[in-house]
């Protein structure tokens, strides 16, 4: 971060932390972050298809997630911190909602694994288009 003016200094361009923050709570889905050491150091906050709280901040991300997931979670992991896999992809349906979950490597300039991603996003909706729309259609 440039102390002179606050700002990020990231690979296509200079951002606020107040900018990063609001772009992650304006994303139509909900994004955690857990680090190479299996911490959750992040989730975005607004209304979240899985339910987070602060307190989940610095556990185990094993630590919060049922006990018949844990194996699942694992598995991921170590596919991911092996360098095998680099993404993980789920969907369900709950509560007549279709819910898209996936999970990505995420890996630093010498490919070493840094943590992974968790984006999950309700897309019923999406699921609903057809055709195209092309133009602005606010009413």
């Amino acid at each position: 971060m440039n102390k002179l003016d606050n700002k990020l200094d990231l690979r296509t361009g200079r951002l606020t932390p107040e900018q990063v923050d609001l772009i992650l709570r304006a994303l139509p889905v909900d994004v955690s972050f857990v680090d190479e050491n299996d911490t959750i150091v992040y989730y975005s906050e607004k209304k979240r298809i899985f339910v987070r709280v602060p307190a989940v901040i610095g556990r185990k991300v094993q630590n919060c997630h049922p006990a018949k997931s844990v194996g699942v979670v694992e598995k991921i992991l170590k596919a991911f911190k092996s360098g095998e896999k680099d993404t993980a992809e789920f969907w369900l349906e709950t509560g007549g909602r279709f819910i898209h979950i996936r999970y990505y490597a995420l890996r630093d300039e010498g490919g070493e694994y840094r943590g992974c991603l968790e984006v999950s996003q309700d897309v019923t909706d999406i699921r609903q288009l057809q055709g195209q729309r092309r133009l602005l259609d606010w009413e």
